[in-house]
């Protein structure tokens, strides 16, 4: 009963870890593929691998949102496509940081939205991550200023595709979810290809993609890709449909950990003191909403609406 309260947080660092190798990858093909290019081997791979977990176990849904559906693949391919953008032109941490901004949207969204507001104790700890992660990774404005407009655009399409996430989770099987996010990532660009051989347009970097097959090394670093892509894609899911986004949101901001080793393993300088002060920031902002959220759960009496909630989690056990 104890663990089932964690769900959210535990699917959110899983999410965090797959991001966080999915980026060293696509850096790892830097100078061979553009972000058009990148994104139609990812979610090819992905669609490859899910299609098969399908067959083998068909999803269970109620169904009944396919515009909502249709919607979050698309925005999911933006955040893709501009992400991807980011870290083939920014530093990697820089892109991520971007990215992550997505929670900080998120919790906007949730209030405006959906009124979701869970204390002053949390807004403290979504800032305090913010913090964290700004002090990790300093942004480079000696960039040209449509590197970090992509960036912008990368964290409000990850909200706003996280958060149709939460409410299709009571419709849809998780898988079917990510099915949607990764049959769009593979439908536009592999049209953008189309459109730009038959009409002899010249290719760019990400709305007129020329095709190119990898070769040698290139396959296993798209096959990483790909993987790691869906399995945060798939948690990403689950943490949100296991929680508010408001508190699964916050935990989000371990990528900047994961990401902070996987570029040392790239070659990247260790952290230095300021860097250090941002991860223990991300840390503490983890600690304290992992703690609001157990003295919440402890301290609720059951209503209607904690029913109703605790319906909807099961769903996507």
């Amino acid at each position: 009963m104890l663990a089932r309260k964690y769900h959210g947080i535990g699917f959110m660092l899983l999410a965090a870890a797959g991001f966080s190798l999915m980026g060293g990858a696509a850096r790892l093909l830097k100078g061979s593929f553009t972000a058009g290019q990148l994104v139609f081997y990812r979610n090819l791979v992905g669609l490859l691998f899910l299609s098969v977990g399908l067959i083998l176990k068909p999803p269970v849904s109620k169904g009944g949102k396919t515009g909502w559906l249709i919607f979050r693949g698309f925005m999911g391919t933006v955040a893709l496509y501009t992400l991807l953008y980011c870290i083939l032109h920014l530093p990697l941490g820089t892109a991520m940081t971007y990215n992550l901004t997505s929670a900080i949207f998120i919790a906007l969204f949730s209030f405006l939205l959906f009124k979701e507001f869970h204390g002053r104790r949390v807004l403290f700890a979504l800032l305090l991550g913010f913090t964290g992660m700004l002090l990790v990774y300093r942004p480079a404005m000696h960039f040209p200023w449509y590197y970090h407009l992509a960036g912008l655009i990368s964290g409000v399409s990850s909200a706003i595709a996280y958060l149709t996430v939460g409410r299709l989770n009571k419709y849809y099987d998780a898988r079917v979810i990510v099915s949607a996010f990764v049959i769009s990532g593979v439908l536009i660009p592999a049209t953008c290809m189309l459109i730009r051989y038959i009409g002899g347009f010249a290719a760019d970097e990400v709305f007129l993609p020329a095709f190119k097959w990898p070769r040698g090394i290139e396959w296993f670093y798209i096959l990483l890709l790909g993987l790691t892509a869906l399995g945060g894609q798939y948690f990403v899911t689950r943490a949100y449909g296991a929680d508010k986004a408001g508190i699964v949101s916050a935990v989000s901001y371990a990528n900047i950990v994961f990401s902070v080793f996987i570029g040392m393993m790239l070659g990247d300088a260790f952290p230095d003191w300021m860097s250090l002060s941002g991860i223990c920031c991300i840390v503490l902002s983890g600690i304290i909403v992992s703690l609001v959220k157990r003295r919440q759960a402890d301290s609720h009496p059951i209503t209607d609406d904690n029913i109703l909630l605790k319906e909807d989690r099961s769903k996507t056990a």
